[in-house]
C-alpha cells in the first residue's frame, strides 16, 4: 500500500516552501477569527458546553493535515451536524446531562471508526448514495429547524421541541415571558450580523480596505458583535439575560467516553448518518474548491482524513465534526495554499482557549444564537426547489419529501426517508426503461426513434433500441414490450435489439432475452442483436444462449438490419 494511500499529507509536505507558509499563516488568522465564535455558537447549538466547540476546533484539524487530501479544507464543528449530534444524544440520555456529553462524545468516535474503514476498504463511492436533491432537502430543512430553534435563545425564552412544529409551537406558548434585555441584545445582534454579510465588504471597499486587511475585518463582524453584547451585559449588569458563564482555560486532556460498550450499538445508526452527511459536505466541498486550483480530492482519502479528525475530536472531548463550506471558502479565499493552514488555525484556537476564554463569561446567547441563525439560512439554497420542479419532478419530490419528514418527524428520519424514495424511484425507473422502435434517417447510416424522426422501415424487420442496462428489475418487462412490439406488427420476420445503451446484463435478463428469444421463433421472428459491447459480449460468451445467438450478432445496426432483411 502506498505511503499516500495513509498519509495524505505526504503529497503537499515534502515540497512546502517559504511561499505555502506565508499563504497559510495568513489564512490561518482570518479562519480562526471567523472560528472562535463559531466553534462556541456549534457547542451550545449540539447541546454541549460551549469549551467543547473549541476542542473540536484543535486537534481534528491537526488528523485531517496528515490524512486528508483537500488542500483548502477546514473541518471543525457545522450546524448541521450538531444538530444531528443534538438530536442523537438528547434521545438517549434522556434528560442526564453526563450521559448526553458521553453520548456526543461516542457518536465522534462511532462515526471516525465507520469512515477510516470505509476509507481502508476504498468505499469513497458512498458519497454518491445521497443525491443533490436529498442533501439539498435534508440540509435546507435542517438549517429552518436550526433558526426556529435558536430563536428562543435570541428572545430569552424556552422554545424547545424535536421537530419545526413542536419547536414552533412552544415559541408560541411562551412567547409574552420574553426576556427585554434579551431580545434587544439578540434583534440587534441579528441585524448586525445580516447587514454586515448584506453590505458588509461593498461598505469595507467604500472606506478603501482591500486585500487580507478587507477580508480581515469582513470577518471580524461576529467578533464584533460578541464584544459588543459583553460589554454591554457587564457594563450594564443585565442579570436577566442568560450567559456562557465561566469557561475553563484547561487543554482538554486526553478522554475516552466512560459509556459501556454495549450501548455504543444504540448511537450506532445515527452516527453512521452524521458520518456520511458530514462526508457528502466534505467531498462536495472540496471537490468545489479544489477544481478552482486545478487539483483532485480523493474521497477514499477525504474518508480517512475525515475519520481521523472525528477520531481526534473524541480522544480530546470534542464532538462530531466535518468539513464545513462557510470556513472552507473562508480559508480558500483568504489564501490556504495547505492543510498546514488548519494547523496554524488550531494553534490560534488554543491561544483563544488559553487566554482568551476568561473574558467571554458574559457572552449572551442570545449573540451566538443570531450566529447560528445567520450562519444556517446562508445554507439554504433558495433557488433548488425550482430548478428541480423544471429540471425533474422526481428529485423535486426526493427534495420534498425530504423536507417534510425533517420538519415533522426530525434529521434521521428525514434524511432515511429521502435516500430510500431516491433508491424506490431509481428502481421504478430502471423497471420500466425508455424503448424506442427505430428507424434509418435517409442519407445516412444513423437509426433514430420513430416518433421523433422523419426515418425510414425496412419491410419484414422491426429495430428496437432499450436505452438501460438489463437488470432483474427490468426483465419481465423486457419480454412484455419486445412481444408486444412483434404483436403489433403481424409483418414482421425479424427483430433487432440495438444494444448500444446496454451497458450490462444480468442473469435474470439474460434468461428473459432466451424466453424472448424462443418465443419470436415460435411467432416465426428471427432475433438479432447489434452493436453489442465488449463488456457485454463478454458476459454473453460464458453464457450457454451464446451458442445459439452469436451468428444473429451484428457489429453495427445497419449491418445487421440488412443481414436480417435477407434472412
Amino acid at each position: 500500500m502506498k505511503l499516500s494511500t495513509w498519509f495524505g499529507c505526504s503529497s503537499w509536505l515534502p515540497q512546502y516552501n517559504r511561499e505555502w507558509l506565508a499563504s497559510d499563516l495568513v489564512a490561518a488568522v482570518v479562519v480562526t477569527i471567523m472560528l472562535i465564535p463559531q466553534s462556541l455558537a456549534y457547542a451550545l447549538l449540539a447541546g454541549l458546553p460551549a469549551q467543547v466547540g473549541l476542542y473540536a476546533s484543535m486537534a481534528p484539524l491537526l488528523a485531517y493535515a496528515v490524512f486528508g487530501s483537500s488542500r483548502a479544507m477546514a473541518v471543525g464543528p457545522v450546524a448541521v451536524a450538531s444538530l444531528m449530534s443534538a438530536a442523537a444524544a438528547g434521545q438517549f440520555a434522556q434528560g442526564n446531562m453526563e450521559l448526553f456529553y458521553q453520548a456526543s462524545v461516542v457518536l465522534a468516535f462511532i462515526g471516525g471508526g465507520v469512515l477510516i474503514a470505509l476509507g481502508l476498504l476504498r468505499a469513497g463511492f458512498v458519497a454518491n448514495l445521497l443525491s443533490h436533491p436529498v442533501v439539498g432537502g435534508f440540509v435546507s430543512a435542517s438549517a429552518l429547524l436550526i433558526a426556529v430553534g435558536q430563536l428562543g435563545s435570541v428572545l430569552g425564552v424556552s422554545a424547545k421541541g424535536e421537530t419545526f412544529f413542536q419547536t414552533v409551537m412552544a415559541l408560541l406558548k411562551n412567547f409574552a415571558q420574553f426576556d427585554v434585555a434579551t431580545a434587544l441584545i439578540g434583534a440587534l445582534a441579528l441585524l448586525w450580523l445580516w447587514a454586515a454579510r448584506k453590505w458588509g465588504k461593498n461598505v469595507l471597499k467604500g472606506f478603501g480596505l482591500k486585500g487580507l486587511t478587507l477580508e480581515i475585518v469582513f470577518r471580524a463582524a461576529p467578533v464584533l458583535a460578541i464584544v459588543m453584547s459583553i460589554v454591554a451585559v457587564s457594563l450594564l449588569q443585565l442579570s436577566s439575560v442568560r450567559t456562557v458563564g465561566a469557561i475553563p482555560t484547561d487543554l482538554p486532556g486526553l478522554f475516552f467516553p466512560s459509556l459501556e460498550f454495549s450501548r455504543w450499538a444504540d448511537l450506532f445508526v445515527p452516527a453512521v448518518l452524521i458520518a456520511l452527511v458530514g462526508f457528502v459536505e466534505t467531498v462536495s466541498v472540496g471537490h468545489a474548491l479544489a477544481a478552482k486550483r486545478k487539483q483532485r480530492i480523493d474521497p477514499n482519502q477525504e474518508l480517512l482524513g475525515l475519520g481521523a479528525a472525528n477520531i481526534a475530536s473524541g480522544v480530546f472531548g470534542g464532538y462530531s465534526v466535518t468539513g464545513g463550506f462557510s470556513r472552507s471558502v473562508v480559508n480558500f479565499d483568504a489564501g490556504a495554499q495547505t492543510p498546514m493552514a488548519g494547523v496554524f488555525t488550531a494553534g490560534g484556537i488554543l491561544l483563544a482557549t488559553l487566554f482568551l476564554t476568561p473574558l467571554l463569561t458574559n457572552l449572551p446567547h442570545a449573540t451566538l444564537a443570531a450566529t447560528i441563525i445567520i450562519a444556517v439560512l446562508g445554507l439554504i439554497d433558495w433557488h433548488l426547489p425550482g430548478m428541480l420542479w423544471r429540471y425533474s419532478k422526481r428529485d423535486f419530490l426526493a427534495y420534498l419529501l425530504t423536507v417534510i419528514v425533517v420538519l415533522v418527524a426530525g434529521v434521521e428520519a428525514g434524511i432515511i426517508a429521502g435516500v430510500v424514495f431516491s433508491i424506490l424511484a431509481l428502481l421504478a425507473a430502471i423497471s420500466k426503461p425508455h424503448m424506442a422502435v427505430v428507424g434509418q434517417v435517409p442519407g445516412t447510416e444513423h437509426f433514430r426513434n420513430e416518433k421523433r424522426h422523419k426515418v425510414t422501415m425496412v419491410d419484414g424487420v422491426v429495430s428496437v433500441r432499450v436505452d438501460e442496462s438489463l437488470y432483474f428489475p427490468n426483465a419481465r418487462w423486457l419480454e412484455d414490450a419486445l412481444l408486444e412490439v412483434a404483436t403489433q406488427k403481424p409483418e414482421t420476420k425479424a427483430m433487432v435489439l440495438q444494444c448500444n445503451a446496454i451497458n450490462h446484463i444480468d442473469a435474470s435478463a439474460l434468461e428473459s432475452l432466451e424466453k424472448i428469444d424462443e418465443n419470436l421463433q415460435a411467432m416465426g421472428i428471427t432475433l438479432y442483436l447489434s452493436e453489442v459491447k465488449g463488456p457485454v459480449q463478454d458476459q454473453l460468451l460464458n453464457s450457454h444462449w451464446y451458442a445459439t445467438i452469436q451468428n444473429r450478432i451484428g457489429l453495427t445496426h445497419l449491418e445487421t438490419v440488412e443481414r436480417a432483411k435477407v434472412s
